[in-house]
């Protein structure tokens, strides 16, 4: 049972009721509190002669009680908070991860552009927020992926040549409460290429089937702690050649949730970055997405 709470990020808007009901399900899984948060934005400055517009009282904020109405007589969580905050999302939002187990936003909230396939508020939180955050999408999403055995599933990215342990963490915790299997993407590039002469490629004096085997040998390895943590889940490696963020694009289509890993800071590159395979997959996944922060010693190593 968690102490820390799952924490719901509503607006209002059918993105953020989806969120809200995907929080209350993780958050009865792990026995956790739910926290429901609504950020008020109101602008500061107003035209000259213009009605002042000031934040209504905490306990009459519309948002909360709609909330509220939504919840009432659901079996959920142990026990739900409502919290009203007044200010920038994008600067709020990703703060609410800091005494959370999970922060949980739909893809995009009232503002923004009708087109627009995941919100700046989103992919702040996923950018910066201390705890895992969880961007749910909109249910019209459509992937074209493989076909896929009936059940749960999981997926989590697997970079061998740079194993995210926090990822595989979360994406093992989260398979074993929803009794699903994992499902580990661990792409390699391929074709490989080398220069012969300026102008001149020539094929690769290495086989495909070696790469495959390598890869494969290299993420069991990687796994097999995870592996005894949690004996009861079914973990499917899944050595493909290419670009990883379409296969796990394409293995998000009917997927329990997909799990990435944030950019982990670098010496000449301190500022938290998503990464260009984590800013696809949430932009295009089916699935909801996880995107977890990195340890802190993982970022102190890599720095």
């Amino acid at each position: 049972m968690s102490t820390l709470p799952v924490v719901a990020a509503v607006d209002g808007s059918d993105d953020s009721w989806r969120a809200l009901d995907w929080a209350v399900e993780a958050a009865r899984r792990r026995g956790a509190p739910l926290r429901v948060a609504h950020v008020r934005q109101y602008a500061v400055w107003t035209p000259p002669g213009g009605p002042v517009v000031m934040p209504p009282p905490p306990d009459g904020d519309p948002v909360l009680a709609d909330a509220r109405a939504r919840l009432e007589g659901r079996a959920g969580p142990t026990g739900t908070e409502y919290v009203g905050l007044d200010g920038a999302p994008g600067a709020l939002l990703p703060g609410l991860g800091a005494e959370a187990e999970l922060l949980v936003l739909g893809s995009r909230g009232r503002g923004g552009f009708a087109r627009l396939l995941l919100g700046s508020n989103g992919m702040s939180a996923a950018r910066d927020a201390e705890c895992p955050v969880v961007i749910v999408p909109r249910p019209d999403r459509d992937v074209d992926g493989p076909e896929q055995e009936p059940g749960p599933r999981v997926v989590v990215g697997l970079h061998v040549d740079s194993p995210d342990e926090a990822a595989l963490a979360f994406a093992f915790t989260e398979a074993s409460l929803r009794e699903a299997r994992l499902q580990v993407v661990a792409a390699y590039p391929w074709p490989v290429q080398t220069w012969a002469a300026p102008g001149e490629l020539q094929a690769p004096p290495v086989d495909q089937d070696v790469v495959e085997r390598e890869t494969r040998t290299l993420a069991e390895g990687f796994l097999a702690a995870h592996r005894d943590r949690h004996p009861g889940v079914r973990v499917e490696p899944w050595p493909v050649p290419g670009d990883a963020a379409a296969h796990l694009v394409a293995a998000s289509k009917d997927a329990a949730l997909v799990v990435v890993g944030r950019h982990r800071r670098r010496l000449l590159a301190p500022a938290r970055m998503l990464g260009s395979v984590t800013h696809a997959v949430l932009l295009h996944a089916a699935s909801p997405v996880a995107v977890v922060p990195p340890a802190p010693a993982e970022e102190r190593d890599a720095s």
